[in-house]
This record gives C-alpha cells, structure tokens and sequence, in this order.
C-alpha cells in the first residue's frame, strides 16, 4: 500500500471543545446516539467511511442530523446568519429580479431549502405590492424540523411543500446557501498518489484516515491540477459530485426558467488556489466558527464553499444557459437595494445592508449564478459586474 499522507490529524472534538459553549445533556445525548449510529455505519463498511457519507448522516441523518433535529439553526441565538435573516431588503431586492422574470416567465417560485421562511415571505408581500404576485410558491425542504417552522410563519400564504421537483416547472428557482451544504469528498495529495480521508471509530472517538483514492476520484482530482498546475504534498480540499448531479437533476425538471444560486463560493482556479491549502470546510455552532467536522456530529452545521466553475460545467451538459455570475454586491445593488435603502431612517438597516454588501464581509465572499432556459435577456441583478468570464 502506498504511504499515507501526513501531518495525522489532532484526535476529533479536543481543539474544538476547549473554546466551544457547553452542549447541554440533551444535545449532547442526541449527538451520542448519532456517533453510535455512525459508528455502526462504519463497521459495516469495513471500519472505514467516506466522508462525504459521514457528513451526510451528520447534517440529515433522521431525526438525529444537524439538519432534522430540533434546535435553533438561524438567527442570533442560533448557529449561524443568513441573507434574508440580516435584512428584508435582501429580498425585496431579489423581489426585482423575479419581477422582471415573470415579464417572460409565469409567476411561479419554487424555493429549495427555505431556513425560517423569512425569504419567501418577503418575496410574496414584496411582490404583491408590486402587482406580480406568486401564483404559486413551492418549497422543496428535507429538514422536518425548519419545513414544521416555515409552514407556522407562512401560514395563510400561498406556499406548498413538495417532497420532489415537479416535471416541467415553469418560472424561478431560488437556491440560498443549499448547495454548500451538499456532501464533500475530501481527497488530500500524498508524496506518491491522491488519496481520501474517511472516518473510522477508535474507541469513544471519530478519527478522519487517508486511504488511496478510487479512480474516479483521482481523475477529477487531476482535472484540477491540469487547470491550475501540480498540487504540492499535503494539499487538501474537497469536491461535491452532488452539486452536479442536483443541477442535472433540476434541468430535467425544468422547462422554461430563471435559476439563481446564491452561495459562498469561488471559480475553479480560486477555489483550488495553491494558498488554499486547506480547503474550505467549516463548521458552525452558535455564531462560531471552527475546523473540527468530527466534533459533536448533528450539532454542528458542516459547509463547505461551491466550485461554481463545476456548477456551470454541470449546467451546460444539461442543457441550460449560463445567464449570469456576479457577487451579492453587485446582484443586489443592480436590483436597486441601495434606492430601497434610502428610505430606510433606521440605523440598524444601515448596518445590516453593510453586511450584506461589504467585501470583507457576504458581499464578496458570496456569489450568485443564474441559470435558465427559454429566456431571451440578461437578468437585472447581472447588468453590471458579471464574471462569467472567469468560471
């Protein structure tokens, strides 16, 4: 066997505990029952697990992942803050957007993994008010626990949750910070090949181990260094074969349509910049933010950032057109969020649509890409400041 690449990671859960709040007994009880379940997940796989199957079980697994549990997720009090969370101008200036595409499109929303709800209801009032209300709005939301709280706030709206994608879907798809989500393969440039990390059990704990990488992998792993030249040894990052298949799947289903992704991410030569030697994997757990996906598994959110080079790749294969890639910035000041913003009196709107648009900030960090078909001209929120060149 070839020799496995070092350094040996620090055992799981020791450098993420000692600056971490304390669980209390019942989160941590329901983070145990998932690590037995992982475990006996690994003993029947032969004591070795991808991780991108560990990272599914941790964030969907049944009643017990991240993602299906109780908990506050979102929110100050919760892991982490989203877009429509900071400021509903977020979405009143993506309401412009969805406006100009129901000129073309019929007025349909179909929203994938919608957190509290907050965005489409704003998007349904917002539009309301501007004459082009949703005749319908779906969402698509594997979580039990958040489609329980978003049909609570959505009640008496017109919002149905669906448990697949509708064939032949017309109108606008909205995908906020859904695809870093998706299960990660980790692969890692050895001194004599690529290999994969996966988990294993020993003892009490969860330990990621490096085992030479399968074909597949490797050859997608040499793609990469074929763009941007020889990985050094030690190198690691990862790559979501998901994202790809989600995006074909969606193609399939749709027919005429506007698609936006709004996630963090980078084109492929950013993303596997040789100065990104470690990827981008991270964890969330109450407003902070820490590298130990192994610490507490279910009571951490597990991201990792989109190669939206892959995304669009993935996207022409399957018939649609790429429409437009620019930041959250640019996006959301061509749909006119600084005009809304001039009415605001409140100090605390200022602050928030500072976040939303700062470089240092989500401005920057993250990205839009538009997809569609049937469409006949550029989407608003890309007049200004589109990259499609650099994907």
């Amino acid at each position: 066997m070839a020799t496995p690449p070092s350094p040996t990671p620090t055992p799981p859960g020791r450098s993420a505990a000692a600056a971490l709040p304390e669980p209390d007994g019942r989160a941590q009880s329901r983070s145990r029952l998932l690590q037995e379940r992982i475990c006996q997940r690994i003993a029947q796989t032969g004591g070795w697990l991808g991780f991108a199957d560990y990272m599914q079980m941790a964030l969907y697994e049944p009643g017990l992942g991240y993602y299906d549990a109780s908990g506050s997720k979102f929110g100050p009090q919760g892991d982490f803050v989203t877009a429509p969370e900071i400021s509903p101008l977020f979405a009143q200036a993506t309401a412009a957007q969805l406006a100009e595409a129901f000129a073309q499109l019929p007025a349909q929303v179909l929203e994938f993994g919608a957190g509290t709800g907050a965005l489409a209801q704003e998007l349904i009032t917002d539009l309301g008010r501007r004459g082009c209300a949703p005749q319908q709005y779906f969402i698509i939301e594997v979580s039990t626990d958040l489609r329980a709280r978003q049909q609570q706030r959505l009640a008496g709206l017109p919002v149905t949750w669906l448990e697949r994608l509708p064939q032949a879907f017309e109108g606008v798809v909205i995908a906020n910070e859904v695809l870093d989500v998706l299960p990660v393969r980790l692969f890692v440039r050895g001194r004599d090949g690529v290999y994969e990390r996966g988990v294993r059990c020993e003892g009490e704990h969860l330990q990621l181990q490096a085992r030479p990488a399968d074909p597949d992998l490797a050859q997608q792993v040499a793609a990469i260094e074929a763009l941007v030249g020889p990985l050094p040894q030690g190198y690691g990052s990862e790559l979501c074969p998901l994202a790809a298949a989600w995006i074909a799947a969606l193609a399939q289903a749709l027919g005429r349509g506007l698609v936006l992704l709004f996630d963090y991410g980078f084109p492929r030569r950013e993303y596997y910049h040789l100065q990104r030697a470690m990827g981008t994997l991270m964890c969330h757990y109450r407003q902070r933010a820490h590298a130990d996906p192994l610490w507490l598994p279910g009571l951490n959110d597990i991201t990792a950032h989109v190669d939206f080079s892959a995304c669009a790749q993935a996207a022409g294969a399957a018939g649609l057109d790429v429409l437009g890639y620019t930041s959250q910035a640019h996006f959301l000041m061509n749909c006119g969020i600084l005009d809304r913003l001039a009415g605001q009196l409140d100090p605390a709107q200022v602050g928030a649509v500072q976040r939303l648009l700062s470089e240092a900030e989500m401005g920057e960090l993250v990205k839009v890409l538009a997809l569609g078909r049937g469409l006949h001209a550029s989407p608003l929120g890309f007049t200004r400041g589109d990259r499609r060149h650099r994907l």
